[in-house]
């Protein structure tokens, strides 16, 4: 399932649950929780809005302009902001559509409330309902990257990317082969797993054998208290790895590409704001969001499916053999582990 976050803030406290496999912040007046957590950076003077960056207006930015500039090696530093739309055509369900997302879809776990699945206090009193959802969502096991999710791969292989911002937590931009370096799950990830109660690290191959294999939540051998993937659930803090790093990427990024995300949840909606206004953004999405539709001459909007729009681009580049090779190269390799 795309589990997008969700949290509230007045000063950037936060609270958590999980979309797109992510959870979703949202800050200031906003409040989608009544349970808070402090995200524990302070970025309210760290950047000018790109209305007060320049005041000399750019050249407007095409579709085409961006590819060029992509084919002629002019990009250096590719800022990504990933969300629930690029792994919708993987069958990982976004969070919110009507009938189709995940809160639509949770009767079956008889939760007292749909969030519920999401809670660090809920799952502590009864684990079950996330371990049979973990088995079916579990990263690699029944999900396979998306067209997109090899885009990442492939700016990444071309050293133009700065980073990917996902805010989910399907692990796909890992498994296409995005690097380490270069990836920032925003809400955690299956691919390390700790205690609840003294937080003591725990084998992540044994919490993966445990909740997939035996069907139960995983004991901690320090305390006994429950065990859970490192994914940010209501009332846990998010990782730290966004805090250290986004300053410096918004800073230097030369283009901004923005896919299948609302862009309604804090921090991490701000980032294309944060950049400065004589960079290009590009969104694909199917609906107009954000700060997109102000009408800035640096903005350019791709409607419609990621996977197409993602298609489209990489012909219009010149990069679309090469973009198909590694989707071809990470299906092969997945089905040869399973």
């Amino acid at each position: 399932m795309n589990f997008r976050t969700l949290a509230t803030s007045s000063s950037f406290l936060c609270t958590y649950a999980t979309n797109n496999i992510a959870l979703l912040f949202t800050t200031y007046s906003c409040t989608l929780s009544s349970k808070s957590r402090r995200w524990g950076t302070n970025t309210s003077n760290l950047y000018q809005t790109r209305d007060a960056c320049s005041s000399i207006p750019p050249e407007k930015t095409t579709i085409e302009s961006i590819a060029e500039s992509l084919r002629s090696n002019a990009y250096k530093k590719v800022l990504v902001v990933s969300g629930a739309g690029v792994s919708v055509a993987a069958g990982i369900p976004d969070f919110r559509s009507p009938g189709s997302g995940l809160y639509d879809n949770l009767h079956k776990y008889n939760l007292p409330y749909p969030e519920a699945i999401f809670d660090v206090d809920f799952y502590n009193q009864n684990p079950q309902p996330f371990v049979t959802l973990a088995k079916e969502i579990w990263p690699g096991v029944n999900y396979r990257p998306t067209l997109t999710h090899c885009f990442f791969s492939l700016l990444d292989k071309k050293g133009i990317l700065s980073r990917v911002y996902t805010q989910n937590i399907d692990g796909l931009e890992a498994v296409a082969g995005v690097t380490d370096e270069r990836l920032v799950e925003c809400h955690g990830n299956f691919r390390s797993s700790a205690c609840i109660k003294c937080r003591t690290p725990f084998d992540a191959k044994v919490c993966q054998s445990t909740i997939i294999d035996n069907g139960e939540a995983p004991k901690c051998n320090s305390c006994g208290g429950l065990v859970k993937p490192d994914i940010v659930f209501f009332g846990e803090v998010m990782p730290s790895r966004f805090s250290d790093l986004v300053h410096y990427d918004v800073a230097s990024s030369d283009l901004v590409i923005v896919l299948g995300s609302s862009l309604l949840v804090s921090p991490v909606c701000h980032i294309p704001d944060w950049v400065k206004s004589s960079v290009p953004r590009l969104l694909i999405n199917r609906d107009l969001v954000g700060t997109f539709g102000d009408g800035k001459g640096t903005d350019v909007f791709m409607q419609g499916d990621c996977d197409d729009s993602v298609r489209q681009l990489c012909r219009l580049v010149g990069w679309e053999d090469e973009l198909d090779a590694i989707y071809a190269s990470t299906h092969s390799q997945n089905q040869n582990d399973s």
